[in-house]
């Protein structure tokens, strides 16, 4: 073999041992939302056991997103980390980072209804509580 190829060879199986050495969810890491989260005054809600009532306590959760959320949890056999809540379709970053003081994996489901002011917002983003039509 020329020694131009026997050094591509050597560099490509250097290249898939790096890449190989890297874990699968890394990509997901992305979605890790860093920096300190205070929980919330309202309490806060297990995503490995809350039913669907329970689940609409959140703001901006209807049956609806309720129901994918339960669905989620089945398929993934329980959540791993709170972020995998993002791939629910409707919950982006944006309103993962407001629900994220609600929500842990393990112990008690202790959130009270969302405040009327905070589901309103939540259900219109661009509508100031109380605002009239």
């Amino acid at each position: 073999m020329h020694s131009w190829i026997r050094n591509l060879v050597a560099a490509l199986a250097l290249s898939l041992t790096f890449a190989a050495a890297t874990p699968a969810a890394h990509a997901a890491d992305d979605d890790v939302i860093e920096g300190p989260v205070a929980p919330s005054k309202n309490g806060v809600l297990n995503l490995n056991t809350a039913n669907e009532e329970e689940l609409m306590r959140l703001p901006g959760v209807g049956a609806s997103k309720a129901k994918a959320i339960l669905e989620l949890r089945s398929q993934l056999k329980g959540f791993k980390r709170v972020e995998d809540l993002m791939r629910v379709k409707g919950i982006g970053r944006k309103t993962f980072r407001k629900l994220l003081p609600m929500l842990k994996l393990e112990g008690a489901t202790t959130l009270v209804e969302a405040q009327p002011a905070a589901r309103a917002q939540a259900a219109a983003p661009g509508a100031a509580p109380g605002a009239k039509k």
